[in-house]
């Protein structure tokens, strides 16, 4: 078994309750500093989002952001610290893993620690019966560099089904510490994040979402049946343990940093100076 070529650990499980964007940016944020000041275990959390939220990556345009129909929706925006394209979370399960970059699982490049976590998101998708695969490490045709929307280009080592993109996950890495965060879409019509990019017409519009439908997928269309929440976090549970042999030691956020999330929520995922960089 896979969790053998690493020595038995603890981590710690947290699973938080749906929260808004800059408030789940920041959490992951204020988890990054406690684990690199050593006053935290290495994390595994499992979120969702409320209300529904379209992220942007770290470099990407505020400007492709459409945000008088995000407003006309009532649905939240934020810039992630990650890079990577936009993603709008609703109806699915995020991950982040939060570790030093010592530890064997993280250990590495970009595309070695993205390989090994991604066994560990297999081994959870093979567990719902999904046959997932583990996108090949190639380049990525110079007509897709640019697209706007995550889900449509699968980078390397991303999860895929019959060559359907389903878990895109982006890395942001300090001096000794490692975030890799993710979305397991769960149901949905995943066309709907055009409906808050800014397009040059409907045109444009319509072939993105055409675009997207082509290449990416969510649980419920792969098994053609739905899965809840609690069954997706409990199999990405069974799936980390087993693959990195580790004990996941359910807990909560410390005080510290609880209120380090609430100073990033104001000092940076909401203040207009992260937001709206062009």
């Amino acid at each position: 078994m896979a969790g053998t070529n690493y020595p038995h650990q603890a981590w710690r499980l947290l699973v938080t309750s749906p929260s808004s964007g800059a408030w789940n940016m920041a959490v992951d944020e204020a988890i990054i500093e406690a684990v690199e000041s050593q006053l935290s275990l290495p994390t595994l959390r499992l979120y969702a989002w409320y209300p529904p939220c379209l992220s942007i990556g770290y470099a990407q345009p505020s400007r492709e952001v459409d945000l008088a129909r995000l407003s006309s929706l009532g649905w939240d925006w934020v810039r992630r610290p990650t890079g990577g394209r936009a993603i709008l979370h609703t109806d699915e399960l995020t991950y982040s893993v939060i570790a030093p970059l010592s530890n064997p699982r993280v250990a590495g490049g970009v595309l070695e620690s993205y390989q090994r976590l991604s066994s560990a998101l297999l081994a959870a998708l093979h567990t719902l019966n999904i046959p997932a695969t583990s996108h090949p490490n190639q380049p990525i045709a110079p007509d897709q560099r640019n697209a706007a929307v995550c889900f449509e280009v699968p980078s390397n080592y991303e999860i895929v089904v019959q060559g359907r993109k389903l878990i895109g996950s982006a890395q942001s890495r300090r001096k000794n510490t490692l975030l890799q965060h993710g979305t397991f879409p769960l149901e949905g019509d995943l066309g709907r994040i055009t409906h808050v990019l800014a397009f040059p017409d409907e045109v444009h519009r319509i072939n993105a979402a055409d675009r997207l439908l082509a290449h990416a997928t969510t649980a419920e269309m792969t098994l053609g049946s739905k899965i809840t929440w609690k069954q997706a976090a409990e199999v990405f549970i069974l799936g980390f343990q087993s693959q990195l042999n580790l004990e996941l030691v359910p807990s909560d956020l410390s005080e510290a940093e609880l209120t380090r999330t609430t100073v990033l929520v104001q000092d940076k995922y909401t203040n207009p100076s992260w937001l709206n960089r062009s």
